[in-house]
């Protein structure tokens, strides 16, 4: 019994807190920044810096993927015993 009124006692204390805290002091939106060409050209070099490291990523992938099938060919399927 005691457990089904702790629940409302503990939301209603949360909303009497949230309600009674002080309002956050945000930074003045009265001017308005364009900076759209700042924005595209920030955003490509991310987009080059992606590309440019995957380029590697690629080789390596290849290269690795290239070695699993050379390591296959080599080792033989079934080891014959006496």
């Amino acid at each position: 019994m005691k457990t089904k009124m702790r629940l409302p006692a503990l939301v209603n204390t949360a909303i009497v807190f949230l309600m009674t805290t002080a309002n956050a002091f945000a930074a003045s939106t009265s001017k308005i920044f364009v900076s759209k060409l700042g924005i595209l050209l920030f955003l490509g070099f991310c987009a080059l810096v992606l590309v440019v490291q995957l380029i590697p990523a690629l080789i390596t992938l290849y290269g690795m993927l290239k070695g699993i099938g050379k390591e296959q060919e080599k080792s033989p399927s079934r080891v014959k015993s006496h």
